[in-house]
C-alpha cells in the first residue's frame, strides 16, 4: 500500500468514525422522541392501549388486611375510668376489587365514566384465624349515640336495651354488620360493602391532553364535594391513585382522591426503589395529610385544634361525620403522627413508620402505580357524661381504635416481565445502540486520526536516502 493509499484510508476512517458517533448522538433525541410518543400513545385511556388494558383488568390482586384491637380491661374502664388496654390481632385478609369496572362509557369531552363494584372474599390461608374469632371492642351504637344524641335520650336507649360501652363480636360482625339490639338496625365498621358500588366516576382519557389522563372530573356526578366548610378541601384533586400522568417530576406532589376518606390528599416523593427490576418513585403521605379539613395560612387541609371541636379535630385525626353521618374518626395505624393526647388515651399502641405509613410506588415514565399500601385506622369517640349512667366513671375523652386496615397490591411476576419487555427492555436496547454507536465511532475516529497524524509527520524514504548519501 502506498503512502497516499494509507493516508486516504485513514482519512476515510476518521470521517466514518465521526459520522458513526454523530449518528449515535442524533439517535438520542430521536430515540427519546420515539419513546415519548410511544408512552403518550400507550397511556391514553382508550381501547387497545396498555393503559386501558391495565385499567380494566382485575388480574392484579388487591387485598384488605385487618388488624382488630381487643380490649383487655373493659370492666376497669367502666368502673374506675381506667385507660383501655388493647392488643391487636391480625391480619384477617380479604380479596377486594376482583369485580371489573362496570358501565364504562366514553364521552364526547375526552372523558370516560364508570362505577366500581365492591366485594370482599375471605382468604383463610392469609389470615391468623377465622371470621368467627371473637373480639371485645367498643359498642358502635353506644359510641354513636354518645356523639350524636342528647345524652339524656342516649341514656334511655342504652338502659332500655341493657347496652354497655363494650361488646363481644366476631370478626365478620364487626367488619360487615350485625343486628344491633339498641338501634334495631344493622351496624358494622364497613357495612354496607358487598354488592355496593363506588361512583360513578368520570375521568379524563388523556386523548386531548396527556397531562390530564386518569384525573377525576366528577365523582357521583359532581365536580366537587360538599362535606367540608372550605372550597379547597372540597376539591376532587388528582386521580384515584391507580395511575398518574406519564413522565413524572419528583419535585411535584401527586394528588389523588379516596372515597374512603371523602377527601383528596397529596403524596410527596421520598426515594427511588427497585421493584422486581423496575426503578419506581416512592411517594409518601406527609404527617398532616389525615387531619380534619381546616385551612391554614398556606391553604392546606389540616389543623391542630382540640379533639372535641366538631369542625376540626386533633392533628393526625380525620372526622368523617360530615360525609358518613356517623361519628367515625380516621387516623394512621396506632396513631402514627398523631397528637400526644391520642397516644396517652390508650395503652398498647406502638406506631411504626415502616408498618403504618401510606406509600405508592409509581413507575415515573408511564405514571402507573405498581405497588401501594393504604393503611388507615378506624376509631370512635367516648368520654365522660353526667347523664349517661354507664359513663359516669369515665374521666377523659378517648378516641378508641377499633381496627386498622392495610389495602395493598403489587404487580405480579408475569406483569412485571411484560412491563420490562414492552418498555424497559426497549429503552435499554435503544440506549445500548446509542452508546455503542457513539463509543465505536469515537474509537474509530480517534485511532484513524492518530494514524493519519503519524503518517503525515513520518519522514519519506527519499529523504532518508538523500541523508545516507
Amino acid at each position: 500500500m502506498t503512502c497516499c493509499d494509507l493516508k486516504c484510508g485513514l482519512t476515510a476512517g476518521t470521517v466514518l468514525g465521526a459520522l458513526i458517533a454523530l449518528l449515535g448522538g442524533i439517535l438520542i433525541p430521536v430515540g427519546n422522541m420515539f419513546i415519548e410518543n410511544t408512552v403518550r400513545t400507550e397511556t391514553v385511556l382508550e381501547n387497545g392501549t396498555l393503559a386501558f388494558d391495565t385499567w380494566t383488568s382485575v388480574d392484579t390482586a388487591i387485598y384488605r388486611q385487618f388488624w382488630l384491637f381487643n380490649v383487655q380491661n373493659p370492666d376497669e374502664v367502666l368502673s374506675q375510668g381506667a385507660k383501655p388496654v388493647v392488643v391487636q390481632k391480625g391480619p384477617y385478609t380479604y380479596r377486594t376489587r376482583y369485580i371489573p369496572k362496570r358501565n364504562i362509557t366514553f364521552n364526547d369531552n375526552y372523558t370516560v365514566s364508570f362505577v366500581l363494584p365492591a366485594g370482599a372474599i375471605f382468604e383463610p390461608g392469609m389470615s391468623v384465624g377465622t371470621e368467627e374469632d371473637v373480639f371485645t371492642s367498643i359498642n358502635l351504637a353506644v359510641a354513636g349515640v354518645y356523639s350524636l344524641l342528647d345524652h339524656g335520650l342516649a341514656n334511655l336507649l342504652i338502659q332500655r336495651s341493657n347496652s354497655t360501652l363494650f361488646q363481644n363480636r366476631t370478626v365478620r360482625e364487626l367488619l360487615w354488620g350485625y343486628k344491633d339490639p339498641m338501634l334495631s338496625s344493622t351496624l358494622g365498621v364497613f357495612y354496607p360493602y358487598n354488592d355496593t358500588i363506588d361512583g360513578p366516576y368520570t375521568v379524563f382519557t388523556g386523548k386531548d391532553d396527556i397531562k390530564k389522563v386518569a384525573t377525576i372530573e366528577r365523582w357521583q356526578g359532581e365536580p366537587s364535594l360538599s362535606y367540608w366548610n372550605d372550597p379547597y378541601c372540597n376539591k376532587i384533586n388528582g386521580t384515584d391513585g391507580s395511575s398518574f400522568r406519564p413522565f413524572l417530576d419528583k419535585k411535584e406532589p401527586l394528588y389523588f382522591f379516596s372515597s374512603d376518606i371523602c377527601r383528596a390528599i397529596s403524596a410527596v416523593y421520598e426515594e427511588t426503589v427497585d421493584l422486581k427490576g423496575i426503578d419506581v418513585y416512592r411517594y409518601m403521605l406527609p404527617p398532616e395529610a389525615l387531619a380534619s379539613p381546616a385551612v391554614n395560612p398556606d391553604n392546606q387541609c389540616y389543623c391542630t385544634d382540640p379533639v372535641i371541636t366538631r369542625n376540626c379535630t386533633t392533628a393526625g385525626l380525620l372526622d368523617l361525620t360530615p360525609c358518613r353521618g356517623t361519628p367515625v374518626f380516621l387516623s394512621l395505624p396506632h396513631f402514627l403522627y398523631g397528637s400526644n393526647d391520642l397516644h396517652q388515651g390508650v395503652i398498647g399502641l406502638n406506631p411504626n413508620f415502616d408498618e403504618h405509613s401510606i406509600f405508592l410506588d409509581v413507575e415515573p415514565i408511564t405514571g402507573f402505580t405498581l405497588r401501594f399500601a393504604k393503611r388507615l385506622q378506624v376509631n370512635m369517640l367516648y368520654g365522660p357524661s353526667e347523664s349517661i349512667v354507664i359513663l359516669n366513671k369515665i374521666k377523659d375523652y378517648t378516641v378508641f381504635p377499633i381496627l386498622w386496615v392495610n389495602e395493598t397490591a403489587v404487580l405480579d411476576d408475569e406483569t412485571a416481565d411484560m412491563f420490562k419487555k414492552e418498555l424497559i427492555s426497549r429503552m435499554e436496547l435503544l440506549e445500548g445502540v446509542q452508546i455503542g454507536l457513539i463509543v465505536a465511532g469515537l474509537v474509530l475516529f480517534a485511532s484513524c486520526l492518530i494514524g493519519l497524524i503519524v503518517a503525515c509527520t513520518k519522514p519519506s524514504n527519499n529523504k532518508l536516502s538523500l541523508i545516507v548519501k
